[in-house]
């Protein structure tokens, strides 16, 4: 691994810098000597040539212990290979490094008591209500998603419940613990958070970053943690890449790690696929049912609707105050009647005749061969109808049902919430 090598060829900017303690003693050693030729052989004309010498050695020294490995080099040989990823190598190391960074947890609350508690939460700044009245829980284990348009009060809830800021009322209870200003550094323990932006530091490397943030939360053995961490977001041959040379993407991916080092009972993650590309969105996709399946409490912020009916178990959609909570099929049951859509060849007779089968409810034309069925159960009237147009004689070209998605749910509360504020 490049972290063996006593130098590494800089990614960014010229020259090379040490990727160990070898490589600090060398420097160390040569910027001893170039201070001593300066202060022993002032001006002597043999000076120059010296400080040259010494430059050479330390140029020697580099090159022969790490320096030499161009960038892209480097890179390509760290990256798994195509027939790699083809093979599902990197899923098998994103799970092994899942299992072993939950290995040993020691639960912070009984298997039945809810993971997160939220009990009239309000916060308001001056004159302006960022959160208005939320009451919701969630389950331990589960990926829980929190929706809503942006100034809806998604971020100052997290917040909240990360004890970066005071609620203006009501309380909460965060992996069992109260939430209350002096149990702040127990609650922190207990969770991670990933902002959209992750804030790294630009002139460290990923490993650098990752060293830093272990120190603060005084973890046992960081060196592995951080290896763990690396893998299960597929960045472990990135690691002494400096943050500034990444793209946006990657650096997401460097905050998930960031948040995974403390093994967290409750990981908020805010937009944590904003700025991915499909093929990395996936990868973050697997890793979050692989947190789930490991019992770490998923938290998620998104735009993504898709994402959210994709990753859910529950999700809520916020406005402010809470519109709506749920699984997304009952979100779709509450909001939406079941209906049927029916076109036949040519228009019907005599319909109301067609449609008085069971489980119809009632039906309206669609253009003059369509027809909209309003059902009970469509388990029901699917066959039922079929029968009737079959035995009316009718050419049936299609039956389906309607399927509504997260996002038209999404749609209609907000769409409800325009017309009540008109």
């Amino acid at each position: 691994m490049r972290s063996q090598q006593w130098f590494q060829r800089r990614r960014v900017g010229f020259g090379w810098r040490p990727a160990d303690w070898h490589g600090w003693v060398v420097t160390l050693l040569a910027v001893a000597a170039t201070i001593a030729v300066l202060v022993l052989l002032r001006g002597s004309s043999a000076r120059i040539p010296v400080m040259i010498l010494i430059v050479a050695a330390y140029v020697v020294v580099a090159l022969a212990t790490g320096g030499t490995r161009p960038a892209e080099e480097a890179r390509a040989a760290d990256e798994p290979t195509d027939s790699e990823a083809d093979s599902g190598v990197g899923v098998v190391q994103q799970r092994l490094a899942l299992r072993a960074l939950t290995y040993g947890r020691v639960s912070t609350s009984s298997p039945d008591e809810p993971a997160l508690v939220v009990e009239h939460l309000t916060k308001r700044f001056g004159e302006r209500v960022a959160v208005d009245d939320v009451s919701f829980s969630v389950a331990a284990g589960e990926v829980f998603g929190f929706l809503g348009p942006n100034g809806a009060g998604k971020t100052t809830t997290v917040r909240i419940l990360a004890t970066l800021i005071a609620p203006t009322s009501g309380t909460a209870r965060v992996a069992g613990v109260l939430l209350d200003p002096a149990n702040g550094v127990d609650i922190r323990r207990r969770i991670a958070v990933m902002t959209e932006n992750p804030g790294l530091y630009l002139r460290l490397t990923v490993a650098e970053n990752l060293e830093f943030f272990a120190g603060l939360y005084e973890l046992a053995q960081p060196q592995a943690r951080i290896g763990q961490a690396l893998a299960a977001v597929s960045l472990a041959g990135r690691a002494n890449d400096p943050c500034g040379s990444l793209s946006k993407g990657l650096r997401q991916r460097v905050a998930l790690a960031r948040a995974l080092l403390s093994d967290p009972a409750i990981l908020f993650l805010d937009e944590p696929t904003s700025g991915l590309d499909p093929v990395a969105s996936r990868e973050v996709h697997e890793l979050i049912d692989g947190l789930r399946d490991h019992g770490v409490t998923v938290f998620l912020t998104t735009h993504r609707l898709e994402e959210a009916e994709r990753l859910c178990d529950n999700v809520a959609i916020l406005n402010t105050s809470l519109r709506t909570i749920g699984r997304p099929d009952e979100l779709r049951d509450r909001l939406f009647t079941k209906t049927l859509v029916v076109r036949t060849l040519t228009p019907l007779a005599s319909p109301d005749a067609v449609f008085a089968v069971a489980g119809v409810d009632g039906w309206r034309a669609d253009d003059t061969t369509g027809y909209v069925l309003t059902v009970s159960d469509a388990r029901i009237a699917a066959p039922a109808v079929t029968r009737a147009l079959v035995a009316a004689g009718a050419d049936l070209l299609s039956l389906a049902e309607v399927q509504h998605s997260l996002e038209d749910v999404y749609l209609e509360l907000m769409d409800d919430d325009v017309e009540a504020g008109s």
